[in-house]
């Protein structure tokens, strides 16, 4: 992978050698770069929660969005995971209880985030990354978490944006930059 260190955060999003070009990748033949970004959708547009939010803050705020999974971060803007409808299920019906009973919202309320987070399969990205792993976390997630060089939280790119990038009249030579991502 090339990247051009001239151009901060841009990454190639397409480097194959094309037959009869002399040895020169895509990237040299059509100038193609592509900065993260632009698949970004950034903090301040993106649901999110603090670690220190309560079980059912953390519950409604899924709910409202519509979400089945949103990044966590601390109260310094660091990235710390991603939580689940199934982290909450879990909670729910852990094994701290012998017995399974009825918990009430109020008793959950005691319960932070941080509490029912689990290993996170979300991991982050850094804006640096380049557009194979992109897509590689892409396949595994609906979402991917971006950081900055600190480790904090600066938005998310969704699995949607990058498909409907695609998806929007590219050229055939990037079908096969995919197929040799899959």
């Amino acid at each position: 992978m090339f990247i051009n260190r001239s151009l901060p955060h841009y990454i190639l999003l397409i480097e194959a050698e094309e037959p009869n070009t002399g040895g020169l990748s895509v990237f040299e033949k059509r100038g193609t770069l592509v900065n993260i970004a632009y698949f970004l959708l950034p903090k301040s547009h993106t649901a999110y929660l603090y670690d220190d939010c309560t079980f059912r803050q953390g519950l409604e705020k899924m709910r409202h969005h519509g979400y089945t999974a949103i990044p966590v971060i601390n109260r310094e803007g660091k990235y710390v995971g991603t939580v689940s409808e199934g982290d909450f299920l879990w909670q729910i019906v852990s094994g701290e209880q012998e017995n399974l009973r009825a918990c009430s919202m109020r008793d959950l309320e005691q319960l932070q985030i941080r509490d029912i987070l689990r290993d996170s399969h979300y991991l982050p990205v850094r804006i640096t990354v380049s557009i194979e792993e992109l897509l590689s976390s892409a396949m595994n997630q609906n979402f991917i978490p971006v950081v900055d060089d600190t480790g904090s939280f600066i938005g998310i790119v969704t699995r949607k944006d990058i498909i409907r990038y695609f998806a929007e009249g590219k050229n055939l030579s990037e079908k096969s930059f995919l197929q040799k991502i899959v």
